[in-house]
């Protein structure tokens, strides 16, 4: 499997994302933007992205806040969330320059692109799509679901998996109703998963470290079974 950092510029910032892909394979082949939690692009949709490349796809792991910055502040990386959060179009910039890097590679087949992302990243994938822009699914990881624009869900075309905790804290069930009346109300093409005991951050074995049990909390069974729930849909889309 070759990696490789590719940089591109997004809302002012020289973004610098590893891409991976399997070289004994030729050909065009289904793509995935892999979006990573709040803090930005670690260990984590990193791993991610390469389960992806093994099983055949062109997977781009993307930066999240210029310069591969992990951020670590937590009142700062907050204040900045709620800065994108009031401007969508921000968030889907950065999101489509991965999306239009990824496609530069020329490794992809621009009809079979998807994107996932965790967290913050789950709702950078979703703005990607409520921009209309060419993504055939999407699907988010304890993902927000929030925008400040819900009546352009009706610009989505492709289709949308989104994959919950029920006892996430952050995404409760009036976001989980809300988001249910946005896609309605759009007529988009979705699905909404929830695992029970779960709460945030299901999918990282490095959630634990935050000490946040009631929070932020892996759990093996939900991280497996939303990885072959993805898979499913990725047999459906493509």
């Amino acid at each position: 499997m070759d990696s490789q950092v590719l940089s591109y510029e997004a809302d002012g910032l020289q973004m610098k994302s590893h891409l991976y892909v399997d070289t004994s394979v030729s050909g065009p082949r289904p793509g995935v933007l892999v979006f990573p939690e709040a803090m930005g692009l670690g260990d984590h949709a990193k791993e991610k992205a390469q389960r992806l490349a093994k099983a055949g796809y062109v997977a781009l792991a993307c930066d999240l806040h210029g310069e591969g910055t992990i951020m670590t502040d937590m009142p700062a990386m907050m204040a900045l969330l709620g800065e994108l959060m009031q401007a969508p179009s921000r968030i889907e910039a950065r999101a489509k320059a991965g999306f239009d890097a990824l496609l530069g590679t020329g490794l992809v087949d621009s009809t079979k692109v998807a994107s996932i992302g965790f967290c913050f990243g789950g709702t950078m994938s979703l703005e990607l799509a409520r921009g209309g822009n060419e993504v055939a699914g999407v699907v988010g990881f304890h993902s927000g679901l929030g925008t400040a624009r819900p009546d352009a869900a009706k610009n989505i075309k492709g289709k949308v998996l989104v994959l919950i905790g029920a006892d996430d804290p952050g995404i409760g069930p009036d976001a989980r109703q809300a988001f249910e009346t946005e896609m309605r109300d759009g007529k988009v093409d979705w699905q909404m998963k929830l695992y029970g005991g779960v709460v945030h951050s299901y999918t990282n074995p490095d959630a634990d470290k935050m000490g946040m049990p009631d929070f932020a909390r892996y759990d093996k069974s939900a991280d497996d079974r939303s990885w072959a729930e993805m898979l499913a849909f990725f047999n459906e889309i493509f």
